[in-house]
């Protein structure tokens, strides 16, 4: 996911410079997969990214972004609202998303400070629902933050609920099926959120357990190439049907 003040997961190489260059909306899409031609193009952003120029994303091909708003129960992104004002104000579908620590307080209160900082949704069809950045901890090397299988899965059920309960929405899971599989033992009780699959590569590979289908691709990190900022992002449909997923 995008980064703020360290690297919320290992860099990778960017991917295959082979791929064949499509185009998407008349844009040139340098080095994306295949199944780009079927979908909408889009970003995340967070700190890291600080004062984006929104119009030029749009030109270059962006129709949607996620902005970081919080992290824990504590920390909130300074610039999460001129990015996400600023994105709108451009044209953009956007949405928030939080970056849990599950280790360091319950999905409750990660979610009321998550809400109470910018990941609130409202059926405007330019509002995407809450997300949830669950993945490997990049503040150690206890991968599953210390917590066990069951442990995991209720933490993340008690954020969904939150979330839920305050906003309307089931919220948007993200995620890798190394980690899912690992750290909530391949639970398979939250398919009915829409899923943003991570996988930096030229297919989205295998679906975390649960899923038959991803919601949103993350296929390549901020050096992959596609001239977005932050990292690349595709939605499973049309600009049209992105708007609609955006009103519920």
């Amino acid at each position: 996911m995008a980064r703020d003040q360290q690297p919320s997961r290992r860099r990778v190489r960017a991917v295959a410079a082979s791929l064949a260059a499509l185009a998407i909306g008349g844009t040139a899409l340098a080095e994306a997969p295949a199944s780009a031609a079927d979908s909408t193009r889009g970003h995340d952003v967070s700190a890291h990214q600080k004062n984006v120029d929104w119009p030029a994303a749009k030109a270059a091909g962006a129709r949607f972004v996620y902005v970081k708003a919080t992290e824990s129960h504590t920390y909130r992104s300074p610039y999460f609202r001129r990015q996400y004002d600023g994105s709108r104000a451009a044209g953009l579908v956007r949405g928030a998303y939080h970056f849990a620590l599950p280790h360091r307080s319950s999905g409750r209160a990660q979610a009321a400070h998550f809400v109470a900082n910018g990941g609130h949704w409202t059926p405007d069809g330019w509002t995407l629902p809450p997300a949830l950045d669950i993945e490997h901890n990049p503040y150690g090397n206890r991968t599953c933050y210390g917590l066990t299988k069951a442990r995991m899965v209720a933490w993340i059920a008690s954020f969904s609920d939150e979330v839920r309960r305050r906003t309307g929405r089931l919220p948007v899971i993200y995620t890798t099926a190394k980690w899912w599989n690992a750290c909530t033992g391949g639970s398979t009780a939250f398919g009915r959120h829409p899923l943003w699959l991570a996988r930096w590569s030229a297919s989205p590979g295998a679906l975390p357990s649960g899923w038959s289908a991803w919601t949103f691709w993350q296929y390549a990190d901020d050096s992959g190439g596609d001239g977005l900022p932050g990292d690349q992002d595709l939605f499973r449909g049309s600009t049209a049907q992105l708007r609609q997923f955006a009103r519920g």
